[in-house]
């Protein structure tokens, strides 16, 4: 039977995710390249795109002026699946903004450590 949320596994995705979202916030492009899985098989859907490979995901975040908007996370759930599978889902909502935004990650452990294989992002109507 496959263990959900070793303890050991949760704290590495945690720490993992929690630099994540320092990266994005700073938009620190290299820390956030190096933690994607760089391959054809990686995905990434956003908000107004949908990036197939870690290239074009790369070129994406290097085209985007001032990176992400800052936001403010609401809510963060992590799983992990065994010793090396693990999924991110957190809420969000942008600094000033009248939408709440969900973003998903699944991350695996490969021989360079852990990589994002697939993300989503994308903003629900207007809370207010």
């Amino acid at each position: 039977m496959t263990m959900l949320n070793d303890p050991e596994t949760l704290a590495e995705i945690t720490s993992l995710a929690d630099l994540y979202e320092k990266a994005l916030g700073d938009n620190d492009l290299g820390t956030l390249d190096a933690l994607f899985h760089d391959g054809p098989e990686t995905v990434r859907y956003g908000v107004g795109e949908n990036l197939y490979g870690f290239e074009e995901i790369q070129e994406f975040r290097q085209r985007r002026p001032g990176g992400s908007p800052p936001r403010k996370v609401l809510r963060r759930v992590i799983t992990t699946i065994g010793r090396d599978v693990a999924v991110v889902d957190l809420e969000f909502q942008r600094l000033g903004g009248t939408k709440i935004g969900r973003q998903s990650q699944t991350w695996f452990r490969t021989g360079q450590g852990w990589k994002i294989l697939a993300a989503h992002v994308s903003l629900m109507a207007d809370v207010s």
